[in-house]
């Protein structure tokens, strides 16, 4: 702490002229107090130097970036010696910050007594040493705008200090309470590890006994019950899976034939219906009419298809509501997900003449995609 010294000023007997000299800008406040002195522009302030020392968002920031780092590797009991450690950080730092205060106030009170004694001298003396006051007092006035500004941003500290010493606290209350919960836990497990020993421990000396008493007929049952053991695992070997998937593989290949020959004969009775409304039609679809697949427009008659455009469309089975796939513009299609469940369509314009090629049926999600979800 600093203590300001009693300052004794009297009249000299002898007049003005024997004045002992202008009064000078004395740095009345030592140690971390900001020096001053006269320049040929006016006044210069200069703080005196501290020592540098991070600030509290940095202290902050390494210590956040320190538990980030070590977060996978950190037990319980170490998380909460590090908050414990963060949180006396905290209150050191919140200490600090009260010092500093209390001393910004003792300086301000000196000041204060400073500039009441620069201004009773002001009404004493005339002429140039009047004037060397009257800047003496401008000082102060402006040493007490810094000070302001100082205790301003030690009051910004002193909150941010109180709030993360606060969360600190809270944070290290609950690590306390997890490790307290941990410790009760792991006195728990180890008791039922305890008795479960000892459970064991007596179910084997029963064993041993009841097998020094049956002897080689419990050996004998022992065998079978290994050999039966070796048979079951024997059964859940690698190849029953393999068998399974190989037979699945031939039903999704005569699956795919029969939707193919089922396809075929819908096209053909599509054709035959159509045969007798329309005539013949110009252009037809080839291809297995399920996910997975690849649908083709085929062109009868030996059209050109220089000139041709196609459009291909995606038709509800319920309203016929007609939805036209974006990008869908050539001869060949792969259905997408989103056409399961409907009836694709393809429109051909032959120079002028517009023909439809249409599926049979909805479109099939198909055997492989039923086949991968079971797997």
């Amino acid at each position: 702490m600093t203590r300001a010294s009693t300052l004794d000023f009297r009249r000299k007997t002898q007049g003005q002229n024997n004045w002992s000299g202008p009064l000078r800008p004395v740095n009345v406040i030592r140690n971390k107090f900001p020096t001053y002195k006269n320049g040929s522009n006016g006044i210069v302030i200069k703080f005196a130097d501290e020592p540098e020392t991070p600030s509290l968002k940095e202290s902050v920031a390494e210590e956040t970036a320190d538990l980030l780092d070590r977060r996978q590797r950190l037990s319980v009991r170490e998380l909460a010696m590090k908050f414990e450690k963060g949180l006396s950080t905290a209150t050191l730092l919140s200490n600090e910050v009260k010092c500093k205060q209390v001393a910004l106030l003792e300086r301000d009170i000196l000041l204060k007594n400073l500039k009441s004694v620069l201004e009773s001298l002001r009404g004493q003396v005339a002429g140039k040493y009047k004037d060397e006051i009257e800047e003496s007092v401008s000082m102060v006035d402006i040493l007490a705008v810094q000070l302001s500004k100082r205790e301003n941003e030690l009051l910004q500290q002193k909150t941010e200090v109180t709030r993360i010493a606060t969360s600190l606290k809270l944070a290290s209350e609950d690590a306390r309470r997890i490790v307290d919960e941990e410790r009760t836990n792991a006195r728990a497990e180890i008791e039922n590890a305890r008795a479960a020993l000892q459970r064991v421990q007596k179910v084997l000396k029963e064993k041993e006994n009841s097998s020094q008493r049956i002897g080689k007929q419990d050996v004998d049952e022992l065998r079978e019950k290994v050999q039966e053991a070796r048979r079951v695992k024997m059964l859940h070997c690698p190849s029953k899976a393999m068998d399974i998937k190989s037979e699945i593989y031939v039903l999704r290949d005569q699956y795919a034939e029969i939707s193919s020959s089922s396809a075929h004969l819908l096209k053909e009775l599509e054709l035959h219906q159509s045969f007798k409304e329309n005539g013949v039609p110009s252009c037809e679809l080839e291809g297995l009419e399920s996910l997975g697949s690849m649908l083709r427009v085929v062109v009868r008659n030996d059209v050109a298809l220089s000139n041709s455009s196609v459009q291909w469309f995606r038709i509800q089975p319920k309203g016929h509501k007609k939805e036209i796939i974006s990008g869908a513009t050539k001869l060949v299609y792969a259905p997408e997900p989103h056409d399961v469940g409907r009836y694709l369509q393809a429109e051909v314009n032959l120079g002028g003449e517009t023909s439809v090629a249409k599926t049979a049926g909805p479109l099939d999600p198909g055997l492989f995609v039923c086949l991968h979800m079971v797997i």
